[in-house]
């Protein structure tokens, strides 16, 4: 793991746009809390928008904006179902990959709070 200290020209991936993009995109993705909730739900199983709307106490509306974002950047998947459709993650790696992320988050949130937290409203 890189040091603080460390060349970052040791980082050879960090000049590929393509993986800076994708990083952004889920950034983007997962900086709205109903969207986080959303990934996390559909973590623990693939549901249909009615269900997920209720769920969360919101409308369909709002709901079917935040799946598309969700889809847009593509983290979740469409599965028809009769006449129905339902919404899954893309990829079961991205299950495993938020466990990781909230572990890692929460653990350093614990840790330290942002000293601009309060000021500049950054987190």
């Amino acid at each position: 793991m890189p040091t603080a200290a460390s060349d970052v020209s040791d980082i050879s991936d960090i000049s590929d746009i393509s993986n800076i993009e994708v990083l952004a995109r889920f950034g983007r993705a997962l900086a709205d809390p109903i969207r986080c909730r959303l990934l996390l739900a559909l973590r623990e199983a693939p549901a249909y928008p009615s269900d997920l709307a209720e769920a969360f106490g919101i409308s369909r509306t709002r709901l079917s904006n935040h799946l598309a974002c969700l889809r847009d950047c593509g983290l979740v998947v469409t599965v028809p179902d009769g006449r129905r459709t339902r919404y899954e993650l893309a990829d079961e790696r991205l299950g495993h990959a938020l466990d990781d992320l909230r572990t890692a988050v929460v653990a350093v949130e614990t840790d330290r709070t942002c000293v601009d937290a309060d000021e500049k409203e950054c987190c």
